[in-house]
């Protein structure tokens, strides 16, 4: 076949896959997980039942994969803005603000049937994904702390489980106000101390 044909393909499959996810998770969130049946979902998506079926077994693996697909989404979105960020101590500011941000957002459906559905099974995605974030960010601590901006008397993994230990706190806040001053007082608790 002509590579444009695959192309085509693939991007077809692609955008039905995307609408699988979407239209499972806009009706898990509407009705809970557990009342989701596979031909709501195909019907939702604007596909047939026996389409669906080539995709995806059943519900589960359906919003397993929505979540993992949320999770990736969101690591890219850290790496990104690690990437444009200029200096090892904006660098790490930038990433912990977008993070404690995504995480404050993504509280929504923490709070459901949804979120005690998706974690009550801590998949291998969910493990994965939280070890690259915690690289990502003992990385940039590491890195600031070889330029003075983190003190370097505290191991850096220690210090990454505190500043996401306490980031975890923006789930709860109200505003992005709030969440911007959660990060400046996680960011004093790294910084070298005065003599």
């Amino acid at each position: 076949m002509p590579k444009l044909w695959n192309e085509t393909i693939d991007a077809h499959r692609r955008e039905v896959r995307d609408a699988i996810l979407d239209s499972t998770a806009a009706l898990a969130a509407e009705k809970g997980p557990l009342s989701v049946t596979m031909s709501q979902i195909a019907e939702k998506a604007g596909i047939g039942r026996a389409t669906l079926y080539k995709y995806f077994p059943d519900v589960e693996a359906i919003l397993h994969a929505w979540h993992a697909r949320e999770i990736a989404g969101h690591l890219a979105q850290l790496a990104e803005v690690r990437d444009r960020t200029e200096g090892a101590p904006a660098r790490l500011e930038a990433v912990l603000e977008a993070y404690a941000l995504i995480t404050q957002g993504s509280h929504g459906h923490h709070d459901t049937d949804l979120g005690a559905f998706l974690h009550r099974d801590n998949g291998n995605h969910l493990t994965h994904a939280h070890q690259r974030l915690q690289h990502m960010v003992q990385a940039l601590l590491t890195e600031a702390a070889q330029t003075g901006d983190v003190r370097d008397d505290i191991p850096p993994a220690e210090l990454t489980r505190y500043c996401l230990s306490a980031l975890a706190a923006a789930r709860t806040l109200p505003s992005e106000a709030a969440v911007r001053r959660l990060v400046t007082v996680t960011l004093a608790g790294v910084r070298p101390p005065q003599d």
